[in-house]
């Protein structure tokens, strides 16, 4: 044991006598955890707003009524453009979606809910790579249209109305009886249409409580899942989890590579000339690399509890099992691949392939959720899947100890996995 803890002892002391090494394994994750938690919605203002350029070719009151509502959301931020405009924004990604209303559109709009053949046709161009902010203009699109036609064509007066009951009318298609229930519909919508029309309208068509409209037959009660629902989501969490897992491994890494270069230097040899073991010489080496990981990673989270408000909202003890067993891990994974590699150079190149994919499938950089169904089951066999699932389910989703122990476990069996295999692959000649 005294070996092996003055085995441990040089290697931290060799470590941190690189003060420029170490501030920038602490500083750099810092940085870019930074910048992906607040890309991921944790800025100041929220979300960003999605842009979208309007063209209006119909200039009628229910065209502007819904470029009008638009405005008033939230979700978007919308300008109104010209066609020309529209698409050169699009192409150079200022905005995301450009609609077209075409010309007679109101009046086409309000037949078609009717069942006519000449429904209006709305152009939307869309910037590919945001094909889901595409979706919610879709959606909220839909939803403020049908709003204004049916407000507009049940509190105007106009002719869609008896236009349409008169082609019911001599569509002898219909069933007589069904025919005799939709003329009667028609004339219960006149009735309603001519009774609001002689209702006051002091607060003007638009605020009237009394103009009929169809809306959606709904509200929605909208709730965060997370230990605290007062607190809203901080995505630094997540990130802070990501860049850690990746920075951490590739400190790893480095480690490794470091004994390779002592053994190219033949201080391995001198080292043989003590009683120590190939096992106590390598183990001593996994000892120290965790300890040493386990110092960036209190020094990061420190600062993402401090400076940007990242909380242990679930079980503290899971939290710290889950960093003791990722530390253990990246010990022992460096090591791998230091016996793999069996040279600085070839081990350099097999460590960055190998890190980056291990990072990737772990949900580092994008979160493990928006992945393909298929991608989401293979990334089951990274260690790094279960290291970040288990940092967020300590920290924003509030988890218990009990949600700790699979990520804990697996882990723990890759540390032991890869360290035997390391063992036993570590050759002490190069």
């Amino acid at each position: 044991m005294n070996g092996f803890s003055a085995l441990v002892k040089k290697d931290l002391v060799l470590y941190f006598s690189n003060r420029r090494s170490v501030i920038v394994s602490i500083v750099a994750p810092i940085l870019i955890a930074a910048f992906f938690g607040y890309v991921f919605g944790s800025g100041a203002s929220g979300p960003s707003r999605i842009a979208v350029g309007v063209t209006d070719l119909d200039q009628s009151a229910l065209s502007q009524s819904i470029i009008k509502d638009m405005q008033g959301d939230a979700t978007f931020a919308i300008s109104e453009l010209d066609p020309i405009s529209a698409a050169a924004q699009i192409k150079s990604g200022k905005i995301a979606v450009a609609l077209t209303l075409p010309k007679d559109f109101g009046s086409s709009a309000k037949r078609a809910l009717f069942g006519s053949s000449d429904k209006p046709n709305i152009v939307l161009q869309y910037d590919p790579s945001q094909q889901l902010a595409l979706q919610v203009v879709r959606g909220l699109l839909a939803q403020y249209v049908m709003q204004d036609v049916s407000k507009a064509l049940f509190t105007s007066a106009n002719d869609v109305l008896p236009d349409a009951r008169e082609r019911i009318a001599k569509n002898t298609a219909l069933p007589a009886e069904r025919r005799e229930k939709l003329l009667a519909m028609f004339d219960s919508i006149g009735v309603v249409q001519n009774d609001t029309q002689r209702e006051p309208d002091s607060a003007g068509a638009n605020n009237a409580p009394s103009r009929f409209q169809l809306s959606l037959p709904y509200s929605t009660d909208e709730k965060a899942a997370s230990a605290n629902p007062d607190t809203q989501y901080n995505g630094f969490a997540h990130s802070f989890a990501g860049m850690s897992v990746q920075f951490i491994l590739f400190m790893g890494i480095d480690l490794g590579i470091a004994l390779l270069t002592m053994r190219r230097l033949d201080l391995w040899k001198r080292l043989r000339a003590a009683p120590l073991s190939k096992g106590t010489l390598l183990t001593s080496r996994i000892a120290s690399c965790a300890v040493i990981a386990l110092f960036i990673f209190c020094a990061i989270y420190a600062v993402a509890m401090l400076v940007f408000g990242v909380r242990i909202e679930g079980s503290v003890l899971g939290f710290c099992a889950v960093v003791v067993s990722f530390c253990l891990l990246t010990s022992s994974f460096g090591l791998l691949i230091a016996a793999i590699g069996k040279s600085p150079e070839a081990t350099r190149g097999i460590a960055i392939v190998v890190t980056l994919l291990l990072v990737m499938l772990g949900g580092a950089w994008v979160p493990s959720f928006v992945f393909p169904k298929w991608l989401q089951q293979i990334s089951l066999i990274a260690p790094t899947r279960w290291a970040i699932d288990g940092l967020d389910g300590m920290t924003w989703r509030g988890l218990d100890l009990g949600h700790a122990v699979a990520p804990v476990g697996v882990m723990l069996g890759f540390t032991l996995v890869f360290g035997l295999l390391a063992i036993r692959q570590f050759s002490w000649e190069e």
